[in-house]
């Protein structure tokens, strides 16, 4: 039987294509022409610059990830570093912003159909696709891991091939003059760095996702680092090719340009290229919806396991999924799409995401001196440097956006403060 278990389970390589699913989605389709806007072509620069910050966070989370194995990533490792509330707020976020996140994802892919066909474009027909979508996909998950594998694997090479080819094929077609002025109109603007940076940080989150489901993978302690190093990497190295080949074939024109991608790819390969990567952008969105199925119900998986959310939340069928907890976080992903506030709540998850970075890096602080005996497959060099880095610039960071979001987007942690003592009583009785 526990071999079985053992072959549902994800692989290393299913792992990367889950992670790199999980980051790459509609965004990058639309980021471009945002990023182009403010930064002109130094825009590269702050892609660069993001990286950095991710791979600092990144790590963190690596060598947190090599010191457990089962669900619940940045809750895991918060509760073993500050205790039970510390972990069950971070949990609670982790938990909620997925859904929201869900939710969000999934309207997006009915109003890139609706792009694509006119006539869906009405609120009834989204809201009935919208249902489609996240149902089919609750089902799918509780059919077990085996077959959420395969068609994440799927789909993920599928999204990505338009925009490999529109950076192989237009790489040969890129205008050295479209790469000056360095900025907007010649001149830096001040803050404008800051605002590129925050915007375009927003393409890269969704990496912590694959810790969150460790307790899915074969051997997490040994291939989840490197996983989530790897995935990191490539998505930096396609991101940067996107910005440089956008601007090398539109220029300034990148700036105005409402589909960046699909217009650049356009001007070089005609109706072919245009409709490969409208193509691209409904298998990309609807790649997201598979990775973001997958990954939000462990989130309340591991809280349950850890006896901070009722266990019925952690129960599995015979094909190993958890199937309550896949019911839970879709039924409430489906009422936060019925709502229609998904633009205010898809700004406020990426403050929010920062609930779960932050605390993970400080972890890495502390196990350095709770856990300094334990083996570790992964450890970061240079002892506190990469950690420190990592919370100030996320510090920094969260000081550019506005407050009203900051008071949204750190919301959770104070409606999960009752939770955490309703569920403490609970279980006492």
């Amino acid at each position: 039987m526990h071999i079985e278990t053992e072959k549902q389970k994800m692989g290393f390589w299913s792992i990367v294509l889950l992670g790199i699913n999980g980051i790459i989605g509609s965004g990058i389709f639309l980021l471009p022409n945002q990023a182009m806007k403010l930064m002109g072509t130094a825009s590269i620069g702050v892609f660069i610059f993001d990286a950095l910050l991710v791979t600092s966070i990144t790590v963190c989370f690596a060598e947190c990830a090599s010191l457990f194995e089962v669900n619940g990533g940045p809750y895991i490792y918060a509760k073993a570093a500050f205790g039970e509330f510390v972990g069950y707020e971070v949990g609670f976020v982790t938990w909620a912003i997925r859904m929201i996140a869900e939710a969000t994802m999934a309207v997006a892919f009915t109003t890139a159909l609706g792009g694509i066909v006119p006539g869906w474009n009405t609120p009834l027909i989204k809201n009935i696709i919208v249902t489609v979508v996240i149902v089919s996909l609750a089902l799918m998950n509780i059919s077990g891991v085996t077959l959420s594998k395969i068609v994440n694997n799927i789909v993920t090479i599928a999204k990505l091939l338009p925009l490999l080819l529109f950076v192989l094929i237009g790489f040969f077609a890129i205008n050295g003059n479209n790469f000056t002025p360095l900025f907007p109109g010649g001149t830096y603007h001040s803050g404008a760095f800051a605002a590129a940076a925050v915007l375009l940080f927003y393409a890269f989150t969704g990496f912590e996702g694959l810790v969150v489901a460790a307790g899915d993978m074969r051997k997490p302690e040994k291939n989840l680092p490197r996983a989530i190093l790897l995935v990191i990497v490539i998505v930096t190295v396609f991101y940067i090719l996107l910005q440089v080949v956008s601007i090398g074939i539109l220029g300034q024109h990148l700036s105005a340009s409402t589909a960046p991608i699909q217009e650049a790819f356009g001007k070089i390969a005609g109706n072919f290229g245009t409709s490969l990567v409208a193509a691209g952008t409904i298998i990309s969105i609807g790649g997201i919806c598979v990775a973001s199925s997958f990954i939000t119900p462990r989130s309340g998986v591991a809280m349950a396991e850890n006896g901070i959310m009722p266990a019925i939340v952690g129960r599995r069928n015979k094909k190993n999924a958890p199937y309550v907890a896949i019911l839970v976080s879709a039924t409430i992903s489906l009422l936060i799409a019925w709502s229609g506030t998904f633009e205010t709540l898809a700004q406020i998850s990426v403050v929010s995401r920062f609930a779960q970075y932050i605390p993970t890096c400080l972890a890495v602080i502390v196990f350095r001196y709770t856990r300094a005996q334990e083996l570790r497959t992964f450890k970061i060099p240079g002892g506190w440097l990469i950690p420190i880095i990592a919370i100030l610039v996320s510090v920094w960071l969260l000081i550019q956006v506005d407050v009203s979001q900051l008071l949204f987007g750190f919301g959770a942690l104070v409606i999960a403060v009752p939770f955490y003592w309703i569920m403490k009583k609970h279980a006492k009785a």
